[in-house]
């Protein structure tokens, strides 16, 4: 290892350990988080300006924060450390809405990607997504025919967003188009970021067949801005953990499957 590879390890394994605490609490001080990492206050306030200048961590007033807030949305390495059983849990029911030979379209949620990874085997299959995590899982598989769409990078979600417009999805039409979001109530579907609501929207168009993917902890919930009406969607997968009036006011609009966790 190179002296300058060697010198940034400490720092690569101390911003672990400091994201793995704040994803962990919500929030901590940089008082807090020096402590904790045995280095100095100004050496934790700059790992925080990496880290937020970054899209990993937010700065807040008092500290720092890995929480989404109805604002704005967590960091793609830390939305895919939370609710990791109830992900996987959806997308073992999503992956038995593919058959090999179907053209399906992915978004950049780490919900989606717990299913990216279970349709490996399922190929020959066409994999369209912005997502780069997405891109990674298939990259090497010769059964899945993967398509690039988006525009341009966003760190945060590290994934590729454009307007419809200028993203090339209007061109598309696919079997099928798996989504998440941030939030959702039982008639409208919500997200923190306007650029991103363009862009899932553009995206669901593209699908003949529209499957949600949502555990309970985002239901009952709203962001900033509406997406889509449930009713948009041709099927919801929700996580049994969702109250059973809840259930029955979103099978009046789309076909709800249940996942149990």
């Amino acid at each position: 290892m190179n002296t300058e590879a060697s010198s940034r390890r400490p720092r690569i394994e101390r911003q672990r350990t400091l994201v793995g605490h704040v994803v962990e609490a919500g929030f901590a001080s940089a008082a807090t988080l020096a402590s904790l990492c045995g280095v100095s206050v100004m050496t934790i306030h700059r790992d925080i300006d990496d880290l937020a200048r970054r899209g990993i961590l937010r700065k807040v007033s008092g500290g720092v924060s890995a929480l989404p807030s109805t604002v704005f949305e967590a960091s793609s390495e830390i939305r895919m450390q939370i609710e990791p059983g109830a992900k996987q849990a959806l997308a073992r029911v999503a992956e038995t809405f593919v058959d090999a030979g179907m053209s399906v379209m992915l978004d950049d949620s780490t919900t989606v990607l717990a299913l990216a990874r279970l349709l490996n085997d399922k190929g020959p299959l066409t994999v369209l997504t912005n997502y780069r995590q997405a891109l990674e899982v298939f990259r090497e598989n010769d059964d899945v025919r993967l398509i690039m769409i988006g525009g341009q990078y966003s760190r945060t979600h590290d994934s590729f967003i454009g307007l419809p417009s200028d993203s090339s999805v209007t061109s598309y039409a696919v079997d099928v188009v798996f989504q998440s979001t941030s939030t959702m109530g039982t008639s409208m579907t919500y997200h923190q970021e306007q650029d991103v609501v363009y862009m899932k929207r553009a995206m669901l168009k593209a699908g003949a067949r529209r499957v949600l993917l949502m555990d309970g902890s985002k239901i009952k919930r709203t962001s900033l801005h509406h997406y889509v009406p449930v009713s948009d969607f041709t099927d919801v997968i929700i996580t049994d953990d969702v109250p059973l009036d809840v259930v029955t006011e979103l099978r009046e609009q789309c076909k709800v499957h249940i996942a149990p966790k």
